[in-house]
C-alpha cells in the first residue's frame, strides 16, 4: 500500500525526536543510575578514585540499625501516610461536594501544596517546638508544656505534617475523577434506596478506580523522595535530624554531605540509594497489581 507524503514525513521526523529524547534520558537518568550501582560496590569518598569492595556495603547495610530505621520510616510514610491521605481525601470529597462553597474549601486545602515545603516545615516547627504556639495554647488552658519534638515523638509530627501538606493535592486529583462520573448513576442508586456509603462503595469508588490507581502510583513514587520537610522541621543550624526521623533520602544525605561533620561515604550511600530504588520498584509493582481491575466504560 502506498503511503502518503505526510506519513513519510512524519516517520522521518519521529526518528530524530526519539533519538534525541533517548540520548537525554540516557545521559540524565540511565547513566547516573548505572554509576550509582557501580559506586555502591566501591569504597568512595567522592574525591579519590573509587576502590572496589564488592558487596561489602550491602552487607553492612543489612545490619545497620540506622538504615533499618530509615527503611521502616520510609515504608511508614508510603503506606501509613498514603492510606490516611486517600481515606481522608474521599471523606473530604464526600463532604465538600454537598457544600455551596466547595471551591473555596478545595482552594484552602490545596494552598499548602503551593507554598514552599521549607516554609511549611518552619511553620510546623514553630507550632510544635517547646516554646511554640501549641504549648502556648496549652499553657493558657492550664496544661503543662509537652515536648512534641523529642527524638521519639517528632516523627509522628512529620507524618501529620505530610498529611496536611498533601491532602489538598490528592483531593483535587480524586475529585476530578469523581466529578467525571455522570449524575444519573447517583440518581439511579438513590432511587434504589442506596445510602451515602452504598453510593460511595458501588458507584464512586468503582467508577473512579482508574484515577485512584494513578494517584496511588504518584504517591508511592513521590513519598520516597520526601526530604526537605523532614530536614527543615527536625534539623537545625546545619545539623541533621535525629536518626529516628530519617527516611532513606535523609540516610543518603547523612552519609554523604549532610550534617556539620559530613561523612563522605558516597559508596555506602549509593548502596542505600540502590536498595531504595529496588524498594520503590517493588512497591510500584505491588500497587499496580493490587489496583489492576478491568476498566469500566461510562
Amino acid at each position: 500500500m502506498a503511503t502518503s507524503a505526510f506519513a513519510r514525513k512524519r516517520r522521518q521526523l519521529t526518528i530524530p525526536y526519539v533519538i534525541g529524547a533517548l540520548v537525554l534520558y540516557t545521559a540524565l537518568f540511565i547513566a547516573p543510575s548505572a554509576y550509582s550501582v557501580y559506586a555502591s560496590l566501591t569504597d568512595w569518598n567522592g574525591i579519590d578514585s573509587p576502590r572496589w569492595v564488592g558487596l561489602r556495603n550491602y552487607v553492612t547495610l543489612w545490619s545497620d540499625p540506622v538504615f533499618q530505621r530509615s527503611i521502616l520510616n520510609t515504608a511508614t510514610i508510603t503506606l501509613g501516610v498514603g492510606v490516611t491521605l486517600f481515606v481522608l481525601s474521599f471523606v473530604v470529597i464526600l463532604v465538600i461536594r454537598e457544600l455551596r462553597f466547595a471551591r473555596f474549601v478545595r482552594g484552602a486545602l490545596f494552598l499548602p501544596h503551593l507554598v514552599s515545603t521549607i516554609v511549611l516545615a518552619i511553620f510546623w516547627g514553630a507550632l510544635f517546638r517547646y516554646d511554640g504556639l501549641v504549648n502556648g495554647l496549652l499553657d493558657v488552658l492550664g496544661v503543662g508544656p509537652v515536648t512534641w519534638m523529642g527524638p521519639d515523638s517528632a516523627f509522628a509530627l512529620v507524618l501529620l505534617g505530610l498529611v496536611w501538606i498533601h491532602l489538598g493535592y490528592y483531593v483535587t486529583i480524586l475529585l476530578a475523577g469523581v466529578d467525571a462520573i455522570p449524575a444519573h448513576f447517583y440518581e439511579a442508586a438513590f432511587l434504589d434506596g442506596a445510602g451515602p456509603w452504598q453510593r460511595f462503595r458501588h458507584v464512586t469508588l468503582p467508577l473512579a478506580w482508574d484515577v485512584v490507581g494513578v494517584a496511588a502510583i504518584l504517591w508511592t513514587i513521590s513519598s520516597v523522595k520526601i526530604f526537605e520537610f523532614i530536614l527543615a522541621f527536625s534539623g537545625g543550624q546545619g545539623a541533621l535530624p535525629h536518626v529516628n526521623q530519617w527516611n532513606t533520602a535523609l540516610f543518603v544525605y547523612g552519609k554523604t554531605l549532610g550534617g556539620t561533620a559530613a561523612a563522605f561515604t558516597f559508596g555506602y550511600a549509593a548502596a542505600g540509594a540502590v536498595v531504595t530504588l529496588a524498594f520503590v520498584a517493588v512497591l510500584v509493582i505491588v500497587v499496580r497489581r493490587l489496583m489492576r481491575r478491568e476498566s469500566i466504560q461510562f
